[in-house]
């Protein structure tokens, strides 16, 4: 393993060489949506007004997804389901039928272990003002699942099968907004992108000819970093304790991502880091893998070829899927 990270090193040091010559040919963009930071680059075309013309289409849809998704606001596609679908089927578009049933796919791939229904149950913390449920609050909540969602792909409705189940898509809506980001560019000719928001990136091709580097945050010491990625054309998602979390009066962290099972923070891992083809799964799998923990975790990822997984545990130490192992010798 340390011959794979020395790997790294090595190639990183190639990349700040060729990459500082082609600095000004780069089109650079940042912004904020959905309660994160939107970064955006890629490989100029040759029309400057369509360059321009791109970054505006990528914010729009960044908003547009925003407003479609957000639970928080009243006004969202989301927001109504939530308001609407106990009393009865709910019609809504393709788009969030086709969101819904990836998650439902999530579910039932991770044993419920990625739920879009843990708002039901996450609505009792305010990390702002750092307060927690107590047992007596989580006890009602622990029966509600994905399983009290019901799909109907035919009619495209959504039903709740109980008056307490709350939607939110925040582990997986960001992915999927990168992802249409990146169809966006490849559709216009970009053939060079790096698009990221919060903890979920999608790479399209290189960086003419270099790897793009992506760091992962240590979880203890977030402004370093515990591990670098030479990587092109992959998608790479990343969920810690150390975004949303407080300490309680106990000294225990706090943090937003519950475990299903008891409503309560996942315990045994600090950071997930999950690559794979669409920032979609990579979204929703680092959500899943960080709730099932090391073993169980690495087990899901390598039953699937096309994705790899960095999990750094409570002791701080990495472990890597068997697509990152190098073998001796």
């Amino acid at each position: 393993m340390d011959r794979w990270i020395l790997a790294f090193g090595l190639l990183l040091v190639c990349w700040h060489a060729g990459a500082q010559g082609e600095a000004k040919q780069w089109c650079q963009h940042a912004f904020q949506a959905m309660t994160t930071r939107v970064s955006l680059e890629f490989y100029c075309l040759e029309d400057a007004a369509l360059n321009a013309s791109l970054v505006r289409a990528v914010e729009r849809e960044f908003s547009r997804l925003d407003t479609k998704l957000n639970r928080y606001d009243a006004g969202s596609t989301l927001s109504h389901v939530n308001a609407q679908a106990a009393a009865g089927p709910v019609r809504v578009d393709g788009e969030l039928m086709r969101l819904l049933q990836a998650s439902h796919h999530m579910a039932l791939l991770s044993e419920g272990a990625f739920d879009i229904t843990f708002a039901s149950t996450g609505y009792l913390y305010d990390f702002r003002a750092g307060l927690q449920p107590t047992s007596e609050q989580l006890a009602p909540q622990q029966a509600l699942s994905y399983r009290n969602v019901l799909l109907d792909a035919n009619a495209s409705t959504v039903h709740f099968s109980d008056s307490r189940i709350l939607l939110d898509l925040g582990g997986i809506a960001k992915g999927y907004a990168v992802d249409q980001a990146i169809q966006l560019l490849r559709s216009a000719g970009v053939a060079h992108a790096h698009i990221s928001a919060g903890g979920d990136a999608r790479l399209l091709g290189d960086k003419k000819g270099y790897p793009w580097v992506i760091a992962i945050k240590h979880p203890r010491a977030p402004e370093q970093h515990a591990v670098r990625l030479p990587l092109s054309d992959v998608a790479i998602s990343t969920s810690g304790d150390y975004e949303r979390f407080f300490i309680n009066e106990a000294g225990e962290r706090v943090h937003h991502i519950l475990s299903p099972n008891t409503g309560k923070p996942a315990q045994g891992v600090q950071s997930v880091t999950i690559l794979g083809p669409n920032a979609l799964q990579t979204d929703a799998l680092s959500t899943a893998v960080f709730v099932m923990g090391v073993e169980q975790g690495l087990a899901l990822i390598n039953r699937m070829p096309d994705f790899d997984a960095i999990i750094i545990d409570a002791a701080l130490k990495m472990h890597y899927s068997n697509g990152l192992m190098v073998p001796e010798g």
